[in-house]
């Protein structure tokens, strides 16, 4: 078996220090805790609408664009078929989507708004105004936060 430290090199021009080994010294932490209590504000938000966190987020991105393969949605939101396809499946038994093979590639799944889910984007337009008041930050904070966010998921994405 490998030691810790030989599973575990510094990567060079990484700084190293003890103290980062401190709960309160990690970003991953606040990020993830942020993440969990976000959730959790949206649920009695969603609950009118009777989505959960994970099903608005594809509700979202089908407004934008109906018809979008199981593929692209995945790489859309960041999730993998097997997170996505039950959760797909959970809607369209809900009634909001259906999924259909694609004419040209029986290989790929399309997935379309049933008229539930286009009438349901009206009432959803209350659950933004009424996050950021939860959140409780002005619009220049959300911004300014979306941004380092972003720029966050882009840098660990490039590696």
């Amino acid at each position: 078996m490998k030691s810790p430290e030989a599973v575990l090199s510094q990567p060079a021009g990484c700084p190293s220090d003890d103290d980062f080994l401190r709960l309160d010294q990690q970003v991953c932490f606040p990020l993830y805790a942020a993440s969990n209590a976000l959730t959790r504000a949206y649920r009695p938000v969603l609950a009118p609408l009777d989505l959960t966190y994970p099903q608005y987020l594809v509700m979202l991105v089908l407004w934008e664009r109906d018809g979008l393969s199981v593929g692209d949605l995945g790489q859309r939101l960041r999730l993998d078929s097997g997170t996505l396809t039950p959760l797909l499946k959970r809607m369209e038994a809900a009634g909001l989507l259906s999924r259909q093979r694609a004419s040209d590639d029986e290989r790929r799944v399309e997935i379309h708004l049933t008229e539930a889910g286009r009438t349901l984007r009206q009432a959803a337009t209350a659950v933004p105004p009424q996050m950021l008041c939860a959140m409780g930050l002005s619009i220049d904070e959300l911004k300014s936060l979306k941004a380092g966010l972003e720029s966050l998921l882009d840098r660990l994405d490039a590696g």
